[in-house]
């Protein structure tokens, strides 16, 4: 099945937050992971803003998903970056508090996406983002980004320390550029989206 997205809103506050009424996928990772482009790449449109500047969506960015007759199926959640200025406070001091109810207390978030740079040795912000997400109960995904830029065997070293470091049994391989794993990671999306829309 094909999907398109409609961009709903940016919110700045807890009371922004769209009616909570499908799936929703939220995609986390340090600024300058590649969050813009894999949604760009899962999309297959420029939906999400690329910038070449770290940490530069300060929002939650909800985009409407959509299948070919037009009927929503779920909602992607890009939330703001963390590692340069503003990140939450279960990470560092700064997110913005509106971070934290929504990944607390959201009924309709399904899924988190947690995205970390394969090129880039495991870092202490996302093991305890995952330690968080583990605290509270929530279903994640880690995804290694830019996996086009390392070779086979570089490709597999880095795989195996982000696992052994962050302290799960997948990682999830892809690249926006190249395109690799994005079906993968689609189908791994829709089914947790059809699977809650169930419930």
């Amino acid at each position: 099945m094909r999907y398109t997205a409609q961009f709903l809103l940016s919110a700045l506050s807890e009371s922004q937050f769209p009616e909570p009424k499908l799936p929703e996928i939220a995609f986390l990772g340090r600024s300058n992971v590649g969050k813009s482009s894999l949604l760009n790449a899962l999309i297959g449109a420029k939906a999400a803003k690329v910038s070449s500047t770290p940490g530069r969506t300060r929002a939650i960015n909800f985009f409407q998903i959509e299948d070919e007759r037009h009927v929503g199926r779920m909602i992607f959640a890009d939330l703001p970056g963390y590692g340069y200025a503003k990140i939450s406070k279960s990470i560092s001091a700064e997110w913005p508090k509106f971070i934290d109810p929504y990944m607390s207390e959201r009924p309709s978030l399904a899924l988190n996406i947690c995205l970390v740079d394969s090129k880039v040795p495991p870092q202490p912000n996302d093991r305890q983002l995952l330690d968080w997400l583990r605290a509270s109960g929530r279903r994640f995904l880690v995804v290694a980004t830019k996996t086009d830029r390392l070779s086979g065997n570089e490709r597999t070293r880095s795989l195996l320390a982000l696992k052994n470091a962050l302290e799960v049994e997948e990682v999830l391989a892809v690249s926006s550029k190249t395109d690799a794993g994005i079906k993968d990671l689609w189908s791994r999306i829709a089914a947790v989206a059809e699977e809650s829309s169930k419930d």
